[in-house]
């Protein structure tokens, strides 16, 4: 038996769908008493129909006596009009309530996964969290809606239905004693069946994802690889799965409708055969044999909409625990209690004696790391792939808390500091430089909204930017695509540089941003944006030892640890590490 579906699983979805109804749906009590109160009279007056027919047929049709006819059949078309008109209002109530409540667990979703860390964004993986906040809140939202316009409706048919079939007639409540316990027998045994299926088809939903998802984002990848065949059979695979518990629990579901028309068409057969035996014994009249068979009728299309919304909830149920799952997952990085909000110092960055551990590993990506900042100081960060540089500079933005020793910005330990203030006084421009979809002028503007569009201008030209903008036919205006993907990887680079400048923070980290620049850019870059950081500490991370040669201090990072520190000059005659990269990128001349 695998985890998605032991018994401990299963008992906790129920419990994690009532929480996740009541944490939500609280807010709307008043409305869902209003939808149940427009239920219960729409449901009532429905059934006071068949009772209304009885008598026409009874004291009118076959007594000849025509005033009865019309009298029942007035009041038969007033109780119709009652019956749609409340209905419509619990239908309009209940649908408003229904997306309210979807909109909500959108919204805290949202919040919830903007806040985490990148260790929780790893934990459960893009490709999962995008099917948590879409599908599995859509499953949840289905069953709301179902439950405010149908079952609500059921149980009360049920009920009411048994009390008005009781009043024609006592003799033929065998019927229904016996087939309303069949069905929920017959239709739970079902249902039992389809929880697993239902947990292994969300799985199997998210493996989808994460397949197509890879395929979409490394689609250069495939096809400079010739991969086209085997990512296309993985696919496959992975669709076949899923194809495949859809089909299963697609036919347990098929069941439980054939298994409902059965019992309905026996009982139909059961009130005739008796019910025909008492009328003709005149224990009974025709009408209300005619009302008898519409209540039984009745009660077991109740059943029925009870066993579809019944069918729903093991769906909804995997859906809400796998919601739960993500609401209740707190971020490792926690908001400080008591917030720093004011600091004495301005523009530096201290690390003391830091290191960094990811959760269970057994060795350390970082250790016993320490160097200072001050604004107008550059500082270096190159080594090995896999040395631990991009881990050094998420810990700078938080992204991750250190797991010994001290990250410092303004003299404040980060994690003491206001978020917004912490985030506000870095400009942070990640390896992979990504756009928002928008316009050149709404992604600059990101950290910054009120700059003005000289000031973005002036950041295009120090990025080396200003040359592709000006000849896009649009300019600031020039459309940007989701992720960038409209402009090359250079231009997303210069772009996310521009970006961090207009934000004018007081400590600028590049990691690895000047990647995908040629020599020559790099170089105009680098001394255009020397002035304009010269109020602000900066930190470099780079592969390209002429990106870094003018650092005021580099540090050489190996498995982890400090190896080198100084400058160019020192690091070539100190440290062979850097002497080795210094000869394998310039080469050995340049160490001689």
């Amino acid at each position: 038996m695998t985890a998605a579906s032991s018994p401990s699983s299963t008992a906790r979805q129920p419990a994690a769908l009532r929480r996740l109804l009541r944490s939500h749906l609280g807010p709307y009590r008043r409305t869902l008493w209003l939808v149940i109160v427009l239920q219960a009279v729409q449901t009532t007056a429905t059934l006071i129909l068949p009772h209304l027919n009885a008598n026409l047929l009874d004291s009118g049709v076959l007594q000849g006596d025509t005033s009865g006819v019309w009298r029942e059949g007035g009041l038969m078309v007033a109780f119709s009009l009652v019956q749609i008109v409340f209905a419509a209002a619990a239908v309009w109530y209940g649908a408003r309530m229904t997306m309210a409540f979807a909109r909500d667990v959108r919204r805290d979703l949202f919040h919830q996964v903007t806040s985490y860390s990148a260790r929780e964004v790893g934990r459960f993986g893009a490709p999962s969290l995008i099917t948590r906040i879409t599908n599995d809140v859509q499953q949840v939202q289905q069953l709301t809606v179902l439950a405010a316009t149908m079952m609500l409706a059921a149980p009360l048919t049920m009920v009411i239905g048994i009390v008005m079939a009781l009043r024609e007639d006592t003799g033929l409540s065998v019927v229904p004693l016996v087939a309303v316990p069949m069905a929920g027998l017959m239709l739970g045994s079902i249902v039992y069946r389809m929880v697993p299926a239902f947990q292994l088809m969300q799985t199997r939903i998210d493996r989808v994802n994460g397949v197509l998802r890879e395929q979409i984002t490394g689609i250069r990848v495939v096809r400079a690889f010739v991969r086209e065949p085997q990512e296309t059979d993985r696919f496959a695979r992975a669709n076949a799965e899923l194809t495949e518990t859809s089909l299963r629990t697609g036919r347990l579901m098929a069941s439980m409708f054939p298994t409902v028309g059965l019992i309905v068409n026996v009982s139909s057969l059961g009130v005739l055969w008796l019910g025909a035996n008492r009328v003709d014994a005149g224990q009974m009249g025709v009408g209300s044999l005619v009302a008898y068979l519409s209540y039984l009728m009745q009660i077991l299309i109740a059943v029925v909409m009870a066993t579809f919304m019944v069918s729903m909830v093991p769906r909804a149920a995997v859906a809400a625990e796998r919601v739960l799952e993500v609401l209740d997952t707190d971020s490792s990085v926690v908001p400080p209690a008591n917030p720093v909000t004011e600091t004495a110092e301005h523009g530096t960055l201290e690390f003391r004696r830091v290191g960094f551990s990811y959760a269970g590993a057994q060795q350390a990506v970082l250790h016993d790391i320490s160097f200072r900042v001050t604004a107008g100081q550059t500082l270096a960060i190159i080594g090995s792939t896999g040395s631990g540089k991009t881990t050094l500079v998420n810990l700078i933005a938080r992204l991750f808390d250190a797991t010994e020793g001290t990250v410092l910005v303004d003299g404040v330990d980060v994690r003491d500091l206001d978020p917004t203030l912490l985030w506000g006084r870095i400009g942070y421009v990640p390896q992979r430089g990504y756009l928002f979809s928008g316009t050149v002028r709404s992604n600059l503007r990101f950290g910054r909204p009120d700059a003005a569009d000289d000031e973005l201008w002036d950041a295009l030209e120090v990025a080396q930017a200003s040359g592709f903008v000006q000849a896009m036919s649009e300019g600031l205006d020039a459309p940007i695509a989701q992720g960038g993907s409209n402009v090359s990887g250079g231009q997303r680079q210069r772009l996310s540089i521009a970006r961090a400048l207009v934000a004018q923070p007081e400590i600028y980290v590049f990691d690895d941003s000047f990647s995908a620049l040629d020599l020559a850019t790099d170089a105009r870059l680098r001394a255009a944006l020397a002035p304009r950081t010269e109020e602000s500490a900066v930190v470099i991370v780079a592969q390209r030892v002429s990106t870094i040669i003018d650092a005021d201090e580099i540090l050489v990072l190996e498995d982890g640890e400090v190896v080198g520190r100084g400058t160019h000059t020192e690091l070539v005659a100190g440290c062979p590490t850097y002497a080795e990269i210094v000869a394998s990128q310039l080469g050995a001349g340049a160490v001689a």
